[in-house]
């Protein structure tokens, strides 16, 4: 659990204490997530909680999708994930796609290019072929290059001239979007946003921490030194040790009420999907794991239930936030399983 802030957490995570856990690997796990957390706050200053919830992206093998204005560390953060990891002795493949209005789906995906040598279509992969990819203002390019991530997201393949591509694992991508209003963006469609685990804002820093911004220049400074401190098989570990984090019945019950409410709500004309309804869970038993726990509590599901799911409704009434919407089903579903 963590400090209150505006994702509404309420305790700092705890340690994982000698016997809190009878999972094996809880302990390896936790400590190759805390390593990790450790490295990113040397490139993102203050913000420990939006790390931790990026993180558990991660964990559950998900993709984030980070919405807020420029200049606040997005690409820092792919960054500095990507030098933290290693794949044997090298980092780990890192590729930043710029999403703009003239991109073209194989810019992305790759393309079967004739080689005249062998007289045959050879097929050249695009940049989603890396282990961290940095999707950078998404909405920027039409709505028929956004499409090109659709497959390799979910199933982490590329289908080109009728073959299937398999990308290596791990696979990460961090998408960052400008606020719907500024010129020239395009709308995600539902399809592409249920493709992101969650959807967070990284929020502006607060005063100590944008002193020490000043002070250390982190782009310049931490982030160029940033060195492997895991390893992806140890990354890899770890995501399995989260999907094997204990969920009551109890708690998918309320998951399943959250998602009904979500359907029939006045104001909501389009629900959460079943693929959301598995997503929080996914999301839950992550978040737990970076608690030092081997099981998932009423608090995560509140705490996590607005960053995966809000995006994966339509609010027909503007005035109406869609984060505190699920906020509130969750509140009352939560309720609901105590009485």
């Amino acid at each position: 659990m963590m400090t209150a802030d505006k994702y509404g957490s309420e305790a700092e995570p705890e340690p994982c204490e000698p016997g809190e856990s009878s999972r094996p690997g809880i302990f390896a796990a936790r400590d190759t997530a805390s390593r990790l957390l450790c490295g990113l706050e040397r490139v993102l200053f203050g913000k420990r909680e939006f790390l931790l919830r990026v993180l558990a992206c991660l964990l559950a093998g998900g993709h984030v999708l980070v919405e807020d204005l420029p200049g606040l560390g997005k690409t820092s953060l792919a960054k500095g994930i990507a030098g933290l990891l290693a794949n044997g002795d090298r980092p780990v493949l890192f590729r930043r796609i710029q999403f703009t209005p003239d991109l073209l789906p194989y810019d992305i995906s790759g393309v079967d290019v004739f080689d005249p040598e062998r007289r045959e279509f050879v097929f050249r992969p695009g940049p989603v072929f890396a282990n961290v990819v940095l999707a950078d203002e998404l909405n920027r390019a039409t709505p028929k290059v956004q499409s090109a991530l659709l497959e390799v997201m979910a199933e982490r393949q590329v289908t080109i001239g009728g073959r299937t591509h398999q990308l290596g694992a791990p696979f990460f991508v961090i998408a960052t979007q400008n606020p719907v209003e500024f010129y020239g963006t395009y709308p995600l469609p539902l399809a592409q946003l249920d493709r992101f685990l969650m959807r967070l804002q990284v929020g502006y820093p607060d005063d100590a921490a944008e002193l020490e911004i000043l002070k250390q220049d982190p782009e310049h400074t931490s982030l160029p030194s940033v060195e492997p401190i895991a390893t992806t098989d140890e990354l890899l570990a770890a995501q399995l040790t989260a999907r094997a984090v204990h969920v009551e019945e109890s708690l998918l019950r309320a998951v399943v009420q959250i998602s009904k409410a979500s359907r029939s709500h006045a104001v909501i004309s389009y629900g959460v999907s079943p693929r959301g309804s598995l997503m929080l869970p996914a999301a839950a038993r992550a978040y737990a794991l970076l608690s030092g726990r081997d099981y998932v509590i009423d608090q995560d599901l509140i705490d996590l239930a607005g960053d995966v799911m809000a995006h994966r409704i339509v609010v027909e009434d503007e005035s109406r936030d869609a984060r505190e919407l699920i906020r509130e089903l969750t509140y009352e579903a939560v309720e609901n399983i105590h009485r």
